[in-house]
C-alpha cells in the first residue's frame, strides 16, 4: 500500500524508500497494479504541509518558511498565543501540456501548517515578512515577568 508523500517529497520529487526496499520505477517486475496505484497517488488532489523552522532569541519565537512563487495576498497567517496558522496556494502556469514534461516534481496547489508555539506570544505585536520566497514571523513573547504599576485614582 502506497501512502500520501509529503509537502518536502512533492517539492522535491523525492520518494520514501525503506532501507531494505530496491526501488527502480521501470523494472519491469513492477506490475501494472502497483504502476496504476502509484498514478493515484500522485494524481491525488490534497493539501500539502509546509516545512518550518522554529526558534527562540531572547524576546523573540520566530518561525521561517519558504513560500517560493506564492504571492503575499495568497497567504493567510492566523495567530493566536500560543498557535501559528499558515495557509496559502501556489498556482500553477496551465502553458505547458501534460504530456510535453519530462519530469514533473513541483508542488502545486493549497499548503498548510499548524505550530504549537512553546510559549504565549503578543499577537498585536507579531510581524511577518516575505523576502524572496522565505517567509519569516516574528512573534514576540509574553513576559510574565512584566509588572507594571497602576495608579489609583480619586473617583
Amino acid at each position: 500500500m502506497f501512502k500520501k508523500k509529503s509537502f518536502f517529497e512533492r517539492l522535491t520529487g523525492g520518494m520514501r524508500i525503506k532501507p531494505d526496499e530496491n526501488y527502480e520505477s521501470d523494472s519491469p517486475e513492477s506490475s501494472d497494479k502497483e504502476i496504476e496505484a502509484q498514478k493515484n497517488v500522485l494524481s491525488e488532489e490534497s493539501e500539502g504541509q509546509l516545512t518550518v523552522d522554529v526558534y527562540q532569541t531572547a524576546g523573540d519565537i520566530i518561525i521561517k518558511t519558504m513560500v517560493a512563487g506564492v504571492r503575499p495576498e495568497d497567504l493567510d497567517v492566523a495567530i493566536t498565543r500560543d498557535m501559528v496558522t499558515i495557509r496559502g496556494k501556489r498556482e500553477e502556469e496551465r502553458s505547458v501540456s501534460g504530456e510535453d514534461y519530462f519530469h514533473k516534481e513541483l508542488y502545486w496547489g493549497t499548503f498548510s501548517r499548524t505550530i504549537l508555539l512553546p510559549q504565549e506570544v503578543e499577537i498585536e505585536e507579531a510581524e511577518a515578512v516575505e523576502k524572496h520566497g522565505l517567509l519569516i514571523i516574528k512573534l514576540p513573547k509574553i513576559d510574565k515577568d512584566r509588572q507594571a504599576r497602576l495608579k489609583v485614582k480619586n473617583g
